[in-house]
């Protein structure tokens, strides 16, 4: 579905992805992880179209994306939840939703939709004549990804979904991912809460300072040692 192929990226003169190889399959979820400014989130903004690659190519069901700008590639099926529960504070939560099923395939669909959402997230039904930025932090999160879910997406890139939830938060917040790739959708996860993004994962890529240094199952590398050490304190 998705092939990254020896992308390169830098910031005001500095090389943030050097060489990056990826592969998504369809009905896949992928894991990357990484320690904090690794290149998780770079990866994911070049994906998107926020940043372009300086070399190398991205494709997506056989199209090359790399030139293509955001609302483009969100036309084409690929949607991301950035990091930071990015939402309208000022609207409602049914407003929110509803500005984003903005695509041409989903426009159609918005009631479905989110009814799907609401299904997923039955807090967010209760919610929706709420004004957003007087949600929880988690229901906050809720409705990112609820957002993200309107354009009917393809492929779903999460970008640190976890930072700043509560334990508990947390483990919901996995057991929802995998809620919306049994609906079809295909994910692509940057964490930081390594151990359960891996146990999530098909398949997981390892980054350090801007390089795959490690790729496998998901159950591979939790087995490995430098794994266990560095990011497990095993």
């Amino acid at each position: 579905m998705l092939k990254i192929k020896n992308i390169d990226v830098s910031y005001l003169g500095n090389k943030v992805l050097k060489g990056i190889n990826i592969e998504v399959n369809q009905n896949e979820i992928i894991s990357i992880v990484g320690a904090n400014s690794a290149g998780k989130s770079t990866i994911m903004k070049t994906i998107s179209g926020l940043i372009h690659p300086i070399s190398g190519t991205i494709d997506f069901l056989g199209k090359r994306i790399n030139h293509l700008l955001p609302h483009q590639i969100v036309e084409l099926g690929i949607v991301q939840v950035p990091e930071g529960r990015r939402i309208f504070a000022k609207m409602t939560l049914k407003e929110n939703l509803e500005i984003c099923s903005c695509t041409k395939k989903s426009k159609g669909k918005r009631q479905e939709t989110m009814m799907m959402v609401y299904n997923i997230f039955p807090i967010l039904k209760e919610r929706e004549n709420q004004i957003a930025g007087s949600l929880s932090g988690g229901e906050q999160q809720m409705l990112a990804i609820g957002m993200s879910l309107m354009p009917l997406p393809i492929l779903l890139l999460l970008d640190e979904p976890s930072v700043g939830l509560s334990p508990l938060l947390v483990l919901n917040l996995f057991k929802t991912v995998d809620k919306i790739h049994d609906n079809g959708v295909t994910v692509l996860l940057c964490e930081q809460h390594v151990k359960m993004s891996l146990e999530l994962a098909h398949r997981g890529y390892v980054i350090e300072n801007g390089r795959i240094v490690l790729q496998g199952t998901g159950s591979e590398l939790l087995g490995n040692h430098d794994i266990k050490k560095v990011y497990l304190g095993m």
